[in-house]
């Protein structure tokens, strides 16, 4: 049966959070496909992964009977990460904007897994694994807004999920999530009502999409 790596990243616990909740309804319905599959789960708010050092990045570029104690303990936390990744038949990343980009979390967690001549280069070793990515936003940043020019997560996400890794990309973006929230978004309400609908929507849909994918 089918492996499904789940990464959440917000600080924030579901019943708050407009990504945690849309990754925790995608994965509702991928179980309800794979009931006898697997689900890794990394919660990077709770158990946040290790940020990159110099021993954990040189480590990746000399011969293993080369290294040192330190880079030999600190690249088997990289290999587990990696090795979480490319057994995964799909992957799941829950990607809330703080301050127009991704968690600092998730960008550790992203600095250990990609390793060039492993999972990013020439040859990826996960290329075409699909990614869903839940880009939730307090606001817009969608092509013709005023914000446009301040988003830094799915451009970024792209470039390292995508173009470097080799990974089949697919964004979910709730946005204007802080519009019940913030007095001043108020008449923004029905604009985030109807973008959560349309990504819990899109959660079900990709979810039984690559269920059907990978049946076949």
């Amino acid at each position: 049966m089918a492996t499904l790596l789940h990464i959440d990243s917000s600080v924030f616990p579901t019943q708050a959070s407009a990504s945690r909740a849309v990754t925790e309804a995608f994965r509702t319905h991928w179980e309800e496909q794979h009931p006898q599959g697997t689900v890794i789960y990394r919660d990077l708010a709770a158990q946040p992964v290790p940020h990159i050092t110099a021993d954990a990045h040189l480590a990746g570029f000399v011969p293993a009977d080369a290294h040192t104690p330190e880079q030999a303990a600190l690249f088997a936390e990289r290999v587990k990460l990696i090795e979480e990744l490319e057994q995964a038949d799909a992957i799941l990343i829950g990607a809330p904007m703080y301050n127009y980009t991704i968690p600092s979390t998730l960008k550790a967690w992203l600095d250990n897994v990609i390793l060039m001549g492993r999972t990013a280069g020439e040859t990826p070793s996960a290329k075409g694994t699909p990614v869903t990515v839940i880009a939730s936003r307090g606001g817009s940043y969608a092509p013709g807004t005023p914000r446009e020019p301040y988003e830094y997560v799915q451009n970024y996400l792209k470039a390292v999920l995508a173009d470097a890794m080799g990974l089949d990309l697919e964004f979910i973006v709730p946005e204007l999530t802080m519009a019940s929230k913030n007095p001043a978004m108020a008449e923004l309400v029905p604009l985030y009502e109807a973008s959560r609908d349309r990504a819990f929507e899109a959660a079900a849909a990709r979810a039984r999409q690559l269920a059907e994918r990978l049946a076949a």
